[in-house]
């Protein structure tokens, strides 16, 4: 390389270099601003992780403290005072509902409480339905309880098919044992239903003179031979 050329390439580096560090100068705290939002961002984002567990675990102790209590008013007075936030509310409610042998009138209360409570998760509420038909009982009219179940037993909703067993169980309690014993046949052929409870269903049907079917098996392939 000549003499000129080799100045020419060392003045045109010099000059982006002198324009790197201008713009540098001129637009260099974007980058820094850049640094810190990130860093500021992820610090944020670790805190409120740390203080969600924070409560969390707050929760869960005041409510292992309040179930050791062998008081039944005493337990109660402590899970109605448990530091719950808006996304324990739902456990608050369905644990002051746990012993309705104690206080009957409150759980129902909480129960009734948490399933009109429109900001809770779907599955909370819809327990809390199923929770409060069982623990009402025949205090509850029958037409009461069949539509509170038959707002769970809608498809795709987490507890479809317990609903569906207790609105069979009605049918029993009104003295329709054909009735009762058609739905329970249907239910232990749904696929949506746990082993568990096709087993127990299993068993009510046979107590009910009917016959379990047998479980569909697949057909053995085709020999070749």
């Amino acid at each position: 390389m000549s003499t000129p050329d080799s100045f020419v390439d060392e003045v045109t580096d010099a000059v982006r270099r002198d324009r790197l560090f201008a713009a540098f100068r001129k637009y260099g705290w974007i980058g820094v601003v850049v640094v810190v939002l990130i860093v500021g961002g992820a610090a944020v984002n670790e805190w409120q992780k740390a203080r969600a567990a924070s409560r969390a675990q707050a929760f869960g102790d005041a409510a292992l403290s309040a179930l050791e209590k062998t008081v039944p008013a005493d337990r109660i007075t402590a899970l109605a005072a448990l530091p719950a936030d808006a996304d324990q509310k739902a456990i608050q409610s369905l644990l002051l509902a746990a012993n309705p042998a104690a206080d009957k009138a409150g759980s129902l209360a909480a129960l009734d409480k948490l399933a009109a409570d429109s900001t809770q998760p779907q599955v909370y509420r819809d327990l809390a339905v199923l929770r409060r038909v069982a623990i009402a009982g025949a205090d509850q009219p029958l037409a009461d309880r069949r539509t509170a179940l038959q707002g769970v037993a809608v498809p795709g909703r987490p507890f479809r098919t317990l609903a569906e067993e207790q609105l069979a169980y009605l049918l029993l309690e009104e003295g329709k044992k054909d009735e009762a014993l058609k739905s329970l046949l249907s239910l232990v052929q749904d696929q949506e239903a746990p082993a568990g409870m096709r087993r127990r269903l299993g068993l009510v049907i046979v107590a009910l003179g009917g016959t379990v079917p047998a479980p569909a098996t697949q057909a053995a392939p085709a020999s070749n031979g």
